[in-house]
Order: C-alpha cells, then structure tokens, then sequence
C-alpha cells in the first residue's frame, strides 16, 4: 500500500498550488493532494471537507484534520514511519494540524515530505529538523479488501 500511495503522491510533483484543488497537473493545497491520492488508490472519497478558507484553523473550532486522519488512517509510530504514510503538521503545538503530506523516500541521511508549497507548486522537501518539530503525527493509508 505505502508503494501505490508514494507512487500516486509523486504523480502530483510540480502541481501547481491552488487553494482547495485536488487535481493531478491542475492545482492543489496540501489537503488536496491527500484527497488526490486517496482518490487514486482508493476510488471516490468518504467524505468532502466542503469549502474553508486559507485560515481556517486558526479561526475554526475543534482539530479537523487530525480528527479526519483518525477516522480513515491507521495511527503509526514515529519510529515505524515510513515512505507513503501519511504526516501532520501543527504550526504551534495546542493548535490545530493545518499541514499535512505524504512521506518520500530519503535523499541522503534524511525523509522527504511530498506536500504542497503555498505559492509554489507539490514539491518533494527535506524533512528538515524545523519540520520534524512540527510533526503532530503520521498515518498510514489502510489496505482495503
């Protein structure tokens, strides 16, 4: 599963960003690429976020994100993380995960992150020690019968 998840997450290298997309080679923020790539493996998706805006959880209530990775993501140990798995990010801790991407496989001693960059396009980074501090978990995609 973590190989057809990092396959369909590298498909979306050099998408340019657009809030709320979700299209391979069209546009997507970092919520739509996961929802691509779930689309991808899995087929139509369980559920549409529906519309928000670029703040919206600094302004919302509750932790949406993570409550959604909950529902349709295995939880995985940092030390079992792995290329294709699923990471959230918080950019304060006690605040919601507003950032989210796929774990690449690494370039040297370090992951990478597939993950969509605001003003940019999908890029594949390193997982940098200021990104690394920002993890608020990772995920892996669940095998479906």
């Amino acid at each position: 599963m973590r190989a057809r998840v990092l396959s369909a997450a590298r498909g979306f290298l050099g998408t340019p960003y657009r809030h709320q997309g979700s299209r391979a080679g069209v546009g997507c923020d970092c919520l739509g690429l996961v929802r691509g790539v779930w689309r991808e493996v899995y087929g139509a998706e369980p559920e549409r976020p529906g519309p928000y805006s670029t703040d919206w959880a600094e302004t919302g209530a509750g932790d949406p994100m993570m409550e959604a990775a909950r529902r349709y993501f295995h939880p995985v140990e940092r030390a079992s993380a792995a290329p294709g798995d699923l990471v959230l990010f918080r950019w304060r801790p006690g605040r919601p995960a507003q950032h989210c991407g796929i774990l690449d496989e690494s370039a040297g001693p370090s992951l990478r992150l597939i993950h969509a960059y605001e003003g940019a396009s999908v890029v594949s980074s390193p997982l940098t020690p200021g990104w690394a501090g920002r993890i608020a978990g990772f995920f892996q995609f669940i095998e479906r019968s």
